[in-house]
């Protein structure tokens, strides 16, 4: 039974790390912008589940990698059998997205050195398969809704001021680029009015945040990078890759591309080629630091 669900687990990974080299080797990271804004769930969105719940992790990127090779725009995903209980189907000859579910399973196995039953917890990934709302025929309207009005991008979004300032992390403007500096613990941020648009500046302070998270007074996340590009460089920025992505969802921002990472994605497939988990992993850790940096604004939330 170990071996099967090993050589599953293989597959998993496998499956999912082929997708995301897959899009990057065509120059695409498909955590930037992958879906379209006319969906009424939110101009931009983590994937959701059909009870509106968002994925977290390595869902968020084989979803939103197979929403942008589908050129979906609702954000919504869901099983074939609950396409049926929500009164739709699946279009016949329909393709699926693959997803995981991560859960434990215990064994006892007798202790050769005390004759003791002792319990055995394993780790294991089960994968299943979901469609995309706009794979199914038949649902509630509200599916498919389309979105009525977009966000003026040139003007302060509350919101993400507000979220950014619940950290309080040391965050300085001034210059004409963007960094986290580990040693002083502080961010470095151009000025706002410089960026092209508000989702630009967000989408680089997230960006920055997230590497903010590392700290060993946070997340103490550290890859063993020496210098400027090895493998424990491009993990990290991997990390605040998708940290930023996941933010950006949840604050209902498009994410941007910077082009000082352009560069990244030969690192980036570098890394994924030789290790199948590191995405898998990369994922963990970004949606470890989205969950951080969200227990701040929530806590001021309820101090308000």
């Amino acid at each position: 039974m170990s071996n099967i669900n090993e050589t599953a687990r293989q597959d998993v990974y496998t499956r999912i790390t082929n997708q995301i080299i897959e899009a990057l080797e065509k120059g695409v990271k498909p955590w930037t912008q992958p879906w379209n804004a006319a969906h009424a769930a939110g101009h931009v969105s983590r994937p959701l589940r059909h009870n509106g719940q968002p994925y977290a992790g390595i869902n968020v990127l084989t979803l939103w990698a197979s929403a942008m090779s589908a050129h979906y725009s609702a954000p919504i995903w869901m099983t074939f059998k609950q396409a049926i209980e929500l009164g739709g189907h699946v279009r016949k000859g329909e393709k699926g997205a693959p997803v995981v579910y991560a859960n434990t399973m215990v064994r006892t196995e007798t202790d050769e050195a005390t004759g003791r039953d002792e319990d055995q917890v394993i780790p294991f990934l089960k994968a299943y398969t979901v469609f995309n709302a706009e794979q199914i025929e038949g649902l509630p309207a509200h599916f498919l809704a389309r979105a009525e009005h977009a966000r003026n991008p040139d003007e302060r979004i509350t919101d993400a001021e507000a979220f950014f300032a619940a950290t309080r992390a040391d965050i300085r403007h001034g210059g004409d680029s963007a960094f986290y500096s580990p040693n002083s613990d502080y961010i470095q941020m151009p000025d706002f009015e410089v960026f092209r648009d508000a989702q630009s500046y967000y989408a680089t302070l997230a960006h920055e945040t997230v590497h903010w998270t590392r700290h060993t007074t946070r997340l103490d996340r550290d890859f063993g990078r020496k210098r400027f590009g090895d493998d424990g460089y491009a993990r990290e920025e991997l990390v605040a890759e998708l940290g930023a992505a996941f933010l950006c969802a949840d604050l209902g921002l498009r994410l941007k591309d910077r082009d000082d990472h352009a560069g990244y994605i030969g690192h980036w497939l570098s890394v994924l080629k030789e290790d199948k988990r590191a995405i898998f992993a990369a994922a963990a850790h970004a949606q470890r630091a989205a969950d951080y940096l969200g227990k701040f604004s929530a806590r001021a939330q309820a101090a308000a």
